[in-house]
């Protein structure tokens, strides 16, 4: 392959997030191609030209930017990695974790990059996270993005290839840091949705927040990220972007929740396909497996699976023992 030309990019997935990435890789003046076997909805960003098969992204760039949901990501990396070698670079926006149903382990989630390893012959890997928005992106507004890898290499072709005057992009080594923040939040937006709809006080809400980024920042440092990295962009930040999106669906699930409607109804209220509301019950199991203290999410875990009342939910979580660290 010929030497990295850190203006080509190709990025695979034709929904929101990839529409947004292409964008904004146009705008940083890449030459940019975007992989996408449906019709697309709404105007194509100037300068991005569609192509249809694997080979002719992997062929047009060593830096692939996955932007599919988690549920296909495996197959789409498995059928991606025949047109791979060791010389691509593989960043993935992916908000969420994978959980195959036939490994024997219940409890074993997956991030994206360790399914790009284990599919392809990539090892270079790395996430983008963070709280920009996809519409925000796609509109040219200016916007905030971290990526996550060890290998600078992969933080800075990514940089080039997508930072604009209107995208700034911050590195960081922590890349299962960021993978799993991306994760954690979509379940905690759920939760902020939930006590929004039960109109619970400002304060309280904002108790909810801390507690909840310090939960998350345990179950990511036992999965081997840095418990600061959700303090920052890729936590906290993502969080408070997320839940001033009124029609953001995780939002919208987590209101219908509270309102006493089963998952499958509450997911009808998003319109859209919300991966952390399938994903709430692994991480509660995976932290309780791991020994990590998560209260926040096995609470809601409750209202999701048992389909307990938000009032005890709330009651529960009220008279619980207290921590000696605020």
């Amino acid at each position: 392959m010929e030497a990295v030309n850190q203006r080509r990019v190709a990025i695979i997935g034709g929904g929101a997030w990839g529409l947004a990435l292409a964008s904004a890789a146009a705008r940083a003046e890449s030459d940019v191609v975007l992989l996408s076997r449906r019709e697309l909805n709404g105007a194509l960003p100037r300068g991005v030209r569609v192509v249809r098969e694997m080979r002719e992204a992997a062929k047009h760039a060593r830096l692939v930017v996955l932007a599919v949901p988690s549920s296909v990501a495996r197959v789409v990396a498995r059928e991606l990695g025949d047109h791979l070698d060791g010389a691509h670079y593989v960043v993935h926006g992916v908000r969420g974790l994978v959980h195959d149903d036939d490994r024997s382990d219940p409890e074993d989630l997956r991030t994206i990059s360790e399914v790009i390893r284990e599919e392809t012959p990539v090892r270079r890997t790395g996430a983008l996270g963070g709280p920009a928005l996809a519409q925000d992106i796609l509109a040219g507004k200016p916007s905030v993005v971290v990526v996550g890898s060890r290998y600078p290499e992969v933080s800075e072709v990514t940089t080039a290839a997508l930072s604009s005057p209107t995208l700034r992009i911050y590195p960081t080594t922590d890349l299962r840091g960021v993978e799993w923040a991306s994760a954690l939040v979509g379940c905690l937006t759920i939760a902020i949705g939930y006590a929004q709809a039960m109109n619970t006080s400002a304060g309280l809400v904002a108790a909810l927040i801390s507690r909840a980024v310090g939960e998350a920042s345990r179950i990511a440092a036992a999965a081997g990220g840095e418990e600061k990295t959700l303090l920052g962009l890729a936590g906290y930040g993502d969080l408070l972007a997320s839940i001033a999106q009124t029609e953001r669906p995780e939002v919208l699930v987590g209101q219908a929740l509270a309102k006493g409607l089963p998952p499958e109804e509450a997911a009808k209220a998003a319109e859209l396909r919300v991966e952390a509301l399938e994903l709430i019950p692994f991480v509660t199991r995976w932290a309780e497996a791991a020994g990590v203290r998560a209260p926040i999410f096995r609470a809601l875990a409750a209202g999701v699976v048992e389909g307990k009342k938000a009032d005890a939910i709330l009651h529960e979580l009220m008279t619980l023992p207290i921590e000696h660290r605020a």
